[in-house]
């Protein structure tokens, strides 16, 4: 008899046993172990981490740390962490998370459009991904890469191609720039290519213009007759005189360091500056402006007509009036500087 309560009291000390690392393992296991009421929070893991920086990092999502640590040791999460932008949704367990921080690294959508110059490029990338804005300058400014694809650094900007982009948050600044090319060769196809030569430029040129075109109007269905008269120009050896060559001109400048230039004067074509198409025939050496995609094609269709000359029109604000003289023009463009001086806008 005594044997037997000995048995059974060995076999319900075993299921004591068992019954209590059953339940701390489903505790650090199985039990929701966040400490955020929103639907989701992300976690940020940059390159190098340490499972010391994850920790710094997650605790304050976490209500329990210390279960956390306990099962990341034992999947070995701490001595394999991984860089990257990671989901952690409300009431996960710390089996989800670790599964998560482990092979669900998601990706980030990039956006960028009408930026000026690649640093503004740089800057407004590194502002989504962990590349800084520095690395990034430097591979958009790498003269070996720029060289050997037919870029310079003032057309750099042509490459970039303003749109939505998906990367891993992680991605290297390389990286980026080859998705970036990649996409920039996409859009170029061979029919694209085939109207530039027709028009006598290469891609990079149809760039040049289409940024000037765009700054000019952002009227979608007036850029491909703008870009007609600026091909009227080209093609007869006149001088661009597109004014806002002479704001980029002017905004390079200390003068204008921080300025906003309002109405074109006699005193900025004057500037010297090979962006100056007052002084410089033929197209400027880079881009004034990044072009939408619109833009790039409204150049490379852009309308057949007899116009040279064309004048914002007072009447209807983002449009123009367009004339085949320069007494037309010189008559449209009194009206418009008639309606600049009623409104105040001097300089």
């Amino acid at each position: 008899m005594n044997l037997k309560n000995s048995a059974l009291a060995v076999v319900m000390l075993g299921l004591i046993v068992i019954a209590y690392f059953s339940f701390k393992i489903y505790a650090i296991m199985l039990v929701p172990n966040t400490a955020f009421n929103s639907k989701e929070a992300y976690i940020f893991i940059s390159t190098g981490a340490t499972y010391s920086d994850v920790r710094s990092d997650i605790e304050p999502l976490l209500l329990d740390i210390e279960k956390f640590d306990a099962l990341a040791k034992q999947k070995k999460y701490n001595i394999n962490v991984k860089a990257g932008r990671y989901r952690i949704a409300r009431d996960m367990t710390n089996n989800d998370i670790i599964n998560s921080l482990r092979s669900q690294n998601l990706a980030v959508t990039v956006a960028f459009n009408n930026q000026h110059s690649l640093g503004l490029l740089a800057q407004r990338i590194s502002n989504q991904v962990e590349a800084d804005s520095l690395s990034l300058m430097g591979v958009f400014t790498d003269s070996l890469f720029l060289s050997s694809n037919a870029f310079s650094k003032e057309s750099a900007l042509a490459m970039y191609l303003p749109n939505s982009y998906e990367f891993f948050w992680n991605t290297s600044a390389k990286k980026i720039r080859s998705k970036l090319q990649k996409a920039y060769n996409i859009f170029w196809t061979s029919n694209r290519k085939q109207k530039a030569k027709a028009m006598g430029l290469t891609p990079v040129e149809v760039s040049i213009l289409a940024a000037i075109v765009q700054e000019e109007s952002k009227e979608l269905t007036e850029q491909p007759r703008i870009a007609g008269v600026y091909m009227n120009r080209l093609k007869n050896n006149w001088a661009l005189q597109a004014d806002p060559t002479l704001k980029f001109a002017a905004y390079q400048t200390k003068a204008y360091k921080n300025k906003v230039i309002k109405r074109v004067l006699n005193k900025h074509k004057k500037i010297e500056s090979p962006y100056n198409t007052y002084i410089h025939t033929g197209l400027p050496p880079g881009l004034i402006a990044m072009p939408d995609l619109s833009a790039i094609d409204a150049v490379l269709n852009f309308e057949s007509h007899s116009y040279f000359y064309f004048a914002a029109d007072p009447s209807r604000p983002g449009f123009h009036r367009f004339a085949k003289t320069l007494y037309a023009h010189n008559a449209n463009a009194r009206r418009y500087q008639n309606y600049l001086n009623r409104q105040g806008i001097r300089k």
